[in-house]
């Protein structure tokens, strides 16, 4: 690739629940964008972070990790996927250091490959946590799944071949404008990602299942009369045991939610907030449409 030849395009990274896609994002783009946690489906949107350099731009969507759906929700996230996977100039299919290859990895290798107009490259992840034999056994997996255009270990953490990452796939982008200024990094609105920030902060210690009954919505923003930025959000569950374990003993459990999840909003805003959460039941909400759709999912 010329130095002189600018490009830019759209880059999706696939793979299994929690193989570190949203942390890649974030790491590329240099700044939080979307939020991460050890819990699978954290991801629900398919939130855009754009990286910027001299020669090109990429604009990367992140998207949810396929799974088995459950729910009308599991289906629609993984609906949200393949429309992706449709619509990018490249696909990065992501395997963590650490993980033997599996079923589920060749399930999706597979069907990455339904889609030609992309180009295909993997990464395997995680490898300030993997030992040297590891991260060798995976890019011998890997290699042996697809013919892919290139194949980068790499850590999100510790910054190692980040820049190669962004050279490579920028290499296979075609030649093109920016197609966003160079200040954007997010196309998502303030209001949803103060929403996901307040949600990332609901999901630690918490049971497995209960996270994908969690849903949050902004309900107000606005300034007080001393000049203090507010912001009124819903925390939503689908059964009052939910809406008791996430109040917890005395408030508390809500109320170190609010804290964690204010801290997030201010290093995003910039400033201090005052920030108000209830939480209210939406009785099966992943199962009705109506509700996942007000619910902006």
């Amino acid at each position: 690739m010329s130095e002189d030849t600018y490009r830019a395009g759209f880059v999706t990274f696939v793979g299994r629940p929690n193989v570190g896609k949203s942390t890649l994002m974030n790491a590329l783009v240099g700044e939080k964008v979307a939020i991460t946690s050890s819990k699978p489906q954290t991801t629900r949107h398919a939130i855009r972070g754009i990286v910027h350099r001299d020669n090109g731009q990429l604009i990367i969507v992140d998207t949810p990790g396929v799974h088995r759906p459950r729910t009308l929700l599991g289906q629609r996230l993984n609906d949200l996927v393949q429309s992706t996977l449709s619509e990018v100039d490249v696909i990065a299919f992501c395997v963590p250091a650490t993980d033997v290859v599996g079923p589920g990895d060749t399930y999706i290798a597979n069907e990455i490959l339904k889609y030609p107009k992309a180009r295909k490259i993997a990464l395997i992840t995680k490898t300030d946590s993997a030992t040297k034999d590891q991260i060798a056994t995976r890019l011998v997996e890997v290699d042996q799944l697809a013919d892919w255009e290139t194949l980068i270990p790499l850590s999100a953490v510790s910054g190692e071949q980040l820049d190669v990452v962004v050279r490579e796939i920028l290499a296979l982008m075609p030649e093109s404008e920016a197609l966003y200024p160079p200040e954007d990094t997010s196309e998502q609105s303030v209001e949803v990602r103060i929403a996901e920030l307040i949600r990332e902060a609901t999901l630690e210690g918490v049971s497995d299942e209960l996270p994908h009954s969690i849903a949050v919505t902004i309900d107000e923003m606005g300034e007080r009369e001393d000049g203090l930025a507010q912001i009124f959000a819903s925390l939503w569950v689908e059964r009052d045991s939910q809406k008791g374990i996430m109040i917890g003993k005395g408030g508390g459990k809500l109320k170190d939610i609010g804290s964690r999840a204010r801290a997030e909003v201010e290093a995003l805003l910039g400033h201090k907030v005052y920030l108000s959460i209830q939480v209210k039941v939406s009785k099966e909400w992943q199962r009705d449409a109506k509700k996942i759709t007000k619910l902006g999912l």
